[in-house]
C-alpha cells in the first residue's frame, strides 16, 4: 500500500467511546484535516468502533484505526492499522505482548500495518495508567527513546502523546533532533492555532483529539490553518 501517511501533517483523532454526530463527523471531514483517526484507550468495543467507521467512511478521507489492544483491530473498511508500542513502560505486554497475541488470533493484513514508538507523558491520562507508562523523563530520556526506537528497532513513526495535556515543545523538539528518518507525530492539548503552529515547528504531524468534543468544529479548523 501507498505510505500517504508520510505526508499527512494533521490528523484528527476520534473515540469511538465519545458521541458525535454525522453531521460533526461530516465538518471534520471537510475541515482540510489529512487523515481521520479512530482511536481511543477505555470502552472501545467492536461495535462502537464499527458504528464510527461507518459515519466517517463516506467521506473519503483516509482512515486509520489505533487499536488500545487486540479486541480494537479491524481490517475492513480502512486504510491503515497504526500499532502502538509503549517505549517508557516496565510492562513488556505493552511494547509486544499484545502484538503476540494479536498475531496468534487475527490474520493479518500487514500491508496494512504501522507501527508506532509511543512515548506517554501525561501520568494522569488513561494510557499512562493503563500502561504503566513512566511519566516523569526528561527531554534526553525521551530523546534517548526516540532513538532507540528509529535505530534500533525502526519504527516509523515515534509518537509523543500528552493525552489530555499541552506538552513540553522542548520535548518534542528533543526528540526530532534525535532521529533522521521517522516522523515525529505530536498528540495532547492542541486546542487553538497557537498551540498547533508552535507543536508543527517540532513535529511532522499533529494529532488533534479533544478539542473537537471540547471546543467545536472552528478551533479544529484552526489547527489546520496554522500548520498549512
Amino acid at each position: 500500500m501507498a505510505s500517504g501517511w508520510k505526508e499527512w501533517v494533521h490528523v484528527t483523532k476520534l473515540d469511538p467511546d465519545r458521541e458525535i454526530t454525522p453531521e460533526g463527523v461530516e465538518a471534520v471531514a471537510a475541515s482540510g484535516t489529512d487523515a481521520l483517526m479512530l482511536s481511543g484507550t477505555l470502552n472501545v468495543t467492536q461495535e462502537k468502533l464499527t458504528s464510527l467507521l461507518e459515519m466517517v467512511s463516506a467521506h473519503g478521507l483516509p482512515l486509520v484505526v489505533e487499536p488500545a489492544d487486540p479486541e480494537g483491530v479491524i481490517f475492513e473498511g480502512i486504510d491503515y492499522l497504526f500499532v502502538p508500542s509503549v517505549m517508557n513502560t516496565p510492562d513488556a505486554r505493552w511494547i509486544v505482548g499484545k502484538h503476540r497475541d494479536w498475531v496468534l488470533t487475527t490474520s493479518v493484513q500487514w500491508e496494512k500495518v504501522v507501527p508506532e514508538a509511543y512515548i506517554v507523558l501525561n501520568p494522569d491520562a488513561s494510557v499512562a495508567k493503563v500502561t504503566r507508562a513512566d511519566c516523569g523523563i526528561n527531554a534526553d530520556v525521551v530523546a534517548a527513546y526516540a532513538m532507540v526506537a528509529e535505530r534500533y528497532f525502526h519504527f516509523p513513526i515515534i509518537y509523543i502523546e500528552y493525552s489530555g495535556i499541552y506538552g513540553d515543545p522542548q520535548v518534542v523538539r528533543a526528540a526530532s533532533e534525535a532521529v533522521e528518518d521517522a516522523l515525529i507525530y505530536y498528540g495532547g492539548g492542541i486546542n487553538s492555532a497557537e498551540r498547533a503552529a508552535e507543536m508543527a515547528a517540532f513535529a511532522d504531524t499533529i494529532v488533534v483529539g479533544n478539542a473537537v468534543y471540547e471546543k467545536g468544529i472552528d478551533a479544529l479548523k484552526a489547527t489546520v490553518r496554522a500548520v498549512r
